[in-house]
């Protein structure tokens, strides 16, 4: 176990050091508040994060956020490959829905839809910037087997106990704990989990074709697939499937494999080959109940864990950083508890509004696109060639894309 300041109260106790719970307390620290992060992992796991496969998507709101936060630059500029173009194709159609920054009608067409980062340069560039922060102190290597948060521990706030018998207290909580949170549940709160009965394989693949900085999302028949466009002729290829399905390629040769996403790209980018190993994951979605209970809050995917199919992930937990934040700045100028009950409702309210309509979106588009049935399947077609036909369709979406079209916080 680190514990770098080991105060005996901070302002905020963080569970959950992930990269959503260390851009809170970099952020927090910014706002001149103290904050105690406790993370299971140990601390060389935080510091030197392993890769794991995972490119994440990027919108604009969320680079500036990460650019205020002094996490932005620290990431390699070879860890960061434009989306200067988005395709979505259905089963063997050959028509595709096409983004860019031109289908916005207030877009920079020089600039480029999004990026993608690898999850660990994000998770090792988060944790540099918040160790060399003022006011925040890290405890590793150490679970949080209890919390409590009805002030009985004598501050008039929340406390948690840690599994080697010591305390961390604080005026309020964040559970930033994963999707799967444990002390999400020991809040009492709970959350609606839609598994889809399918796994992700991720990989990098090299490829003969260049992709042209164009992600393709290809919602065929049994299976899914995506391309997500890396510097150089490499990509990042996710394969959804029945899982079954999954284990199945997981465990087919690298050759094999390759050749299977070759012929489901239809030679769309040449010939190709594995860079790397495959690594899997099931796909669930959440969404909790409540972000806020009694001096607490929920951020990340503690609040919100999205398929991937419209990389609103991280992005999600970045612009929950960002509103909270701002809320509790807010309430302190003001002279009130960051843990009072109004206070946290406003934080609610607003992540909620933000991010429930395209939580229910992404899941109706899950369940349309991977249903093979032929009423689907000609449902699927029309709807892509009526989204084609209506600019104003493509320019809203592409500003959920891009992340230009929802608020920022004042600096």
């Amino acid at each position: 176990m680190i514990d770098t300041l080991n105060p005996e109260t901070a302002d905020v106790l963080i569970v959950g050091a992930g990269p959503a719970g260390l851009s809170l307390a970099t952020a927090l620290a910014d706002a001149g508040m103290t904050c105690t992060l406790v993370e299971r992992q140990p601390l060389d796991e935080i510091a030197a994060p392993r890769p794991d496969g995972r490119e994440i998507a990027l919108t604009h709101r969320s680079r500036a956020i990460l650019r205020r936060l002094g996490i932005w630059d620290r990431i390699a500029a070879e860890d960061i490959s434009p989306i200067r173009e988005a395709r979505v194709i259905n089963g063997g159609s050959p028509f595709a829905l096409q983004f860019d920054a031109r289908t916005d009608r207030d877009g920079d067409s020089s600039e480029p839809l999004g990026f993608l980062v690898p999850n660990s340069a994000i998770r090792r560039a988060a944790y540099e910037a918040t160790v060399g922060r003022g006011g925040v102190s890290l405890v590793a290597g150490v679970q949080a087997t209890s919390v409590s948060t009805d002030g009985r521990d004598g501050t008039g706030g929340v406390a948690a106990t840690l599994a080697d018998g010591s305390t961390r207290s604080a005026r309020l909580l964040v559970a930033a704990d994963s999707r799967f949170s444990e002390t999400r549940r020991r809040l009492g709160i709970g959350a609606e989990m839609r598994d889809f009965g399918r796994s992700a394989i991720v990989c990098r693949m090299a490829h003969d074709t260049p992709h042209g900085a164009a992600a393709q999302e290809c919602f065929l028949y049994g299976l899914t697939l995506a391309v997500l466009p890396l510097n150089g002729d490499v990509a990042s290829i996710v394969v959804t499937a029945p899982t079954h399905e999954a284990a199945a390629l997981m465990q087919s040769t690298p050759e094999a494999f390759a050749r299977r996403i070759e012929e489901t790209l239809r030679g769309r980018l040449g010939s190709m080959r594995l860079v790397g190993e495959r690594t899997s994951y099931p796909l669930v979605a959440v969404y909790a109940h409540r972000f806020a209970a009694r001096r607490s809050v929920l951020i990340g995917d503690s609040a919100v864990g999205m398929h991937p199919v419209t990389a609103h992930g991280f992005n999600f937990g970045l612009y929950g950083v960002e509103t909270l934040v701002r809320v509790l700045r807010e309430a302190r100028h003001r002279g009130r508890d960051i843990g009072d009950a109004a206070v946290l409702q406003a934080f609610e309210s607003e992540h909620r509004r933000a991010t429930l309509p395209i939580y229910l979106g992404t899941n109706a588009v899950v369940r349309l696109f991977t249903d093979d049935r032929m009423p689907a399947r000609a449902l699927r077609a029309a709807v892509l060639r009526f989204a084609e036909h209506l600019p104003p369709l493509k320019a809203g979406i592409t500003r959920q894309l891009t992340g230009k079209g929802a608020p920022r916080m004042a600096a």
